[in-house]
C-alpha cells in the first residue's frame, strides 16, 4: 500500500467514526427514548477519549516505535467498532466508544507523525495538503455512507463498515517498515517527562492553542448540524448528507487548492487571508442566523474551503517549531484540537434559540484569537531580530 493512502486512511479514522452515523442520531433518540444532549454524549465521549489517549500514543510510538503502537491501535477500534454495533443502550455505546476512540487516537496521531519521519520541508507541507484533501472526503461521505445504510440495514451496520475499513489499514501497516531510527529511553516517567519538554516550547505551544481554535465553529457545526437539518429545517436523514457533504467539500477544495497552488507562495500571507475570509464568513452567519438551509450551508461552505486551505499551513509551522519528540508534539497538537472540538459539540447540544447563528458566534471566537495571535508573534520576532542589528 503506498505511504500517501496509507497515511490518509490513518487520518480519516476520527472523521469515519463521528461523520457516518452523525444520520442515525435521530435515530437512536426515538428508539432509546433520549435527548439530543444525551445521544451527544457518545460523541463528546469519543473525543475525550481519544484526546486523553493521544498524549500515550504520540510519546510511546517515540520510545517503542511507530509500527507497534499503530497496529495495537488500530487493533482496539476494531474491537470498538465491534462492541459499538452490539450496543443496546446509550450507556454501552458510550463505553464502546471510549474503546473505540483509544484506537483512533494512535491512528490518526501517527499519521501527524509518519509524514515527518517519511518527508521533510515543503514536500511534507504538500504531502499534508494531500492527506487534507482525502481527509475531507470522509467526512462528505461518511454522512452519506450511513444515511443509504439507514434506508436498507440497521444502524448497527455503520460501524460493522468502520471495523472493514479498519481492517484495509490493518494490512497496510503491516506492510510498513519501522520508520523511527532514533528512539527516546526511560521509562513511563521519563515518556512523561517529554511534555514538560515539549510544553518549555514557547512558540509551538502559542501556536498550537492559537490554531487549534480556527476548528471551534467546524466542530460546533459537526455536532449540531443533525439537529439543525433534520429536525429543525425538516430535511430527510439522506438530504442531511448531501448538505453535510457540501461542508466537507469545501474542505476538500481547501486542501487540494493548498496542494496545488501554495507551493510557491508566501504561507503567511495565505493564513492571514484565509483567516479574514473566515472572519467574514462567520460575521455573516452570526447576523444571518441561518435563516434557511442555503444561507446556513453558504457561510459555513465559505469557511471549511478556508479551513481546508490554512490547515495544512498551520499545521506545518506547529511542526517545525520542533526537531525531535515529533510523535509528542503530534499528540499534543491532536489532543488540544479534539479537545475544543469536544467542548464546542457539547456547547451546541443545549437548547439555544438561534443554533446557526450561535455557531456563527463560535466561528468569530476561533477565528479571531489566531489571528491576533498570529501577528503578535510576527511582531515579536521582527522586534527581537531589529534589537539583534542595533
Amino acid at each position: 500500500m503506498p505511504n500517501l493512502l496509507l497515511l490518509a486512511l490513518l487520518a480519516t479514522f476520527p472523521a469515519l467514526s463521528t461523520d457516518m452515523y452523525l444520520p442515525a442520531i435521530p435515530t437512536l433518540q426515538t428508539i432509546w427514548g433520549i435527548s439530543l444532549v444525551e445521544v451527544n454524549v457518545s460523541l463528546v465521549a469519543f473525543f475525550l477519549s481519544f484526546s486523553g489517549f493521544l498524549l500515550i500514543h504520540g510519546p510511546l510510538s517515540d520510545r517503542v516505535g511507530r509500527k507497534p503502537v499503530l497496529l495495537g491501535g488500530i487493533a482496539i477500534f476494531i474491537i470498538g467498532c465491534l462492541l459499538c454495533s452490539t450496543a443496546q443502550s446509550i450507556t454501552w455505546l458510550v463505553a464502546a466508544r471510549i474503546i473505540q476512540a483509544a484506537g483512533a487516537a494512535a491512528a490518526f496521531t501517527l499519521s501527524l507523525a509518519l509524514s515527518k519521519d517519511l518527508y521533510e520541508g515543503p514536500e511534507r507541507q504538500k504531502i499534508l495538503a494531500w492527506v487534507g484533501v482525502i481527509l475531507a472526503l470522509s467526512p462528505m461521505l461518511a454522512p452519506t455512507l450511513g444515511s443509504w445504510l439507514l434506508l436498507v440495514a440497521s444502524w448497527r451496520w455503520i460501524f460493522v463498515c468502520q471495523a472493514v475499513l479498519a481492517v484495509i489499514s490493518l494490512y497496510g501497516s503491516f506492510k510498513l517498515e519501522e520508520p523511527l531510527k532514533v528512539k527516546t529511553r526511560g521509562g513511563v516517567f521519563a515518556v512523561a517527562s517529554r511534555y514538560f519538554i515539549l510544553l518549555k516550547n514557547t512558540r509551538y505551544v502559542v501556536y498550537t492553542l492559537s490554531f487549534s481554535l480556527m476548528t471551534l465553529g467546524h466542530f460546533a457545526f459537526v455536532g449540531g448540524s443533525p439537529d439543525i437539518f433534520i429536525t429543525g429545517y425538516g430535511v430527510s436523514a439522506q438530504a442531511f448528507g448531501y448538505y453535510f457533504g457540501l461542508n466537507a467539500l469545501g474542505l476538500m477544495f481547501g486542501s487540494f487548492t493548498c496542494s496545488r497552488f501554495c507551493g510557491g507562495l508566501n504561507p503567511l500571507q495565505i493564513l492571514t487571508i484565509s483567516l479574514l475570509g473566515m472572519l467574514v464568513a462567520a460575521t455573516f452567519l452570526t447576523i444571518e442566523g441561518g435563516s434557511s438551509p442555503i444561507w446556513f450551508v453558504g457561510p459555513m461552505l465559505v469557511m471549511s474551503y478556508l479551513l481546508g486551505l490554512s490547515r495544512p499551513i498551520s499545521n506545518n509551522m506547529i511542526l517545525e517549531e520542533v526537531d525531535q519528540d515529533v510523535g509528542t508534539a503530534s499528540s499534543f497538537l491532536t489532543f488540544t484540537i479534539f479537545i475544543i472540538g469536544a467542548m464546542s459539540m457539547q456547547f451546541i447540544a443545549f437548547d439555544w434559540s438561534n443554533k446557526p447563528a450561535m455557531i456563527g458566534k463560535l466561528a468569530l471566537i476561533g477565528v479571531s484569537i489566531p489571528l491576533i495571535t498570529m501577528w503578535a508573534m510576527n511582531f515579536i520576532s521582527r522586534k527581537r531580530a531589529l534589537n539583534k542589528n542595533i
